[in-house]
């Protein structure tokens, strides 16, 4: 079976064509929906490599957090309705820490670039 190259390097060869070649060739609309194009696909890409490992990571906290498995919908639909009703407080430690991690993962997928994510991230490292 083929699997090289795979979807999210197919997704950033054609990113790339679009941002560096394409772009430079357009007028100014067309190469700011060549941009837009390109930044779609890189996108999608991110949420290809990294969104798996997110889910898992956010299910296994939520687990822990609300003490029952479940998939992750149903967890998050759980959380919300324990937090309406009180049963997890706002300023619940594992809570701010499940929110804070989905952040960072949201921001891995949809904006890495983003200065206030990187410099997290760097000092993590």
């Amino acid at each position: 079976m083929l699997d090289q190259p795979a979807g999210p390097d197919l997704l950033q060869a054609v990113a790339r064509l679009l941002r560096d070649t394409l772009r430079p060739q357009l007028p100014p609309h067309a190469a700011f929906q060549a941009r837009v194009a390109a930044n779609a696909l890189e996108l999608a890409a991110r949420e290809w490599q990294l969104a798996p490992a997110a889910q898992a990571a956010a299910q296994s906290r939520l687990r822990a957090l609300l003490g029952r498995d479940g998939p992750l919908e149903a967890l998050e639909a759980e959380l919300c309705r324990r937090i309406a009703d009180g049963r997890v407080a706002a300023d619940d430690p594992a809570l701010l820490e499940h929110l804070w991690a989905g952040t960072l993962d949201r921001l891995a997928i949809d904006q890495p670039a983003y200065a206030p994510y990187r410099h997290e991230t760097m000092n993590k490292e």
